[in-house]
């Protein structure tokens, strides 16, 4: 399984992934919008192992069923590269696609929250939507 890196935009934080890729995503609920300051978070799901190098700092987020979601962002540039959900770390993290800095990585597979999307965002094809969540 190759290798994949993802850092920060200074370069103080990062994550070495050796796990497989377990998919890719667009989520479009407004706490992915006000978080990422952008219309979507686009994320990468992957399987352990992976090792962080450099200090992060923790934002935790409980969502409307209960779960708790621990983000980690760079306390130099600010950067929110990766998050688990509490209790998950140890069978997935979910990587920030930018902070690959890579424009061949795999496009996502899914859509959430698309009640929440821009109008005039458009999505590719094939893509699977969902109105909420489809958990």
């Amino acid at each position: 399984m190759p290798k994949r890196q993802a850092s920060c935009a200074c370069g103080q934080l990062g994550i070495a992934l050796e796990g497989p890729l377990l998919g890719t995503g667009l989520c479009h609920c407004l706490a992915c919008q006000r978080r990422t300051g952008s219309v979507f978070a686009a994320l990468a799901a992957f399987a352990p192992p992976y090792v962080v190098t450099g200090e992060a700092r923790d934002y935790v987020r409980t969502g409307k069923r209960g779960s708790r979601a621990r983000f980690r962002f760079c306390p130099v540039c600010g950067t929110n590269l990766f998050h688990t959900e509490e209790g998950g770390e140890e069978t997935m993290v979910l990587v920030a696609v930018g902070a690959f800095a890579d424009p061949s990585f795999p496009p996502p597979q899914d859509s959430v929250y698309d009640c929440r999307r821009h109008p005039w965002l458009r999505l590719p094809d094939g893509i699977a939507v969902f109105e909420r969540d489809p958990d």
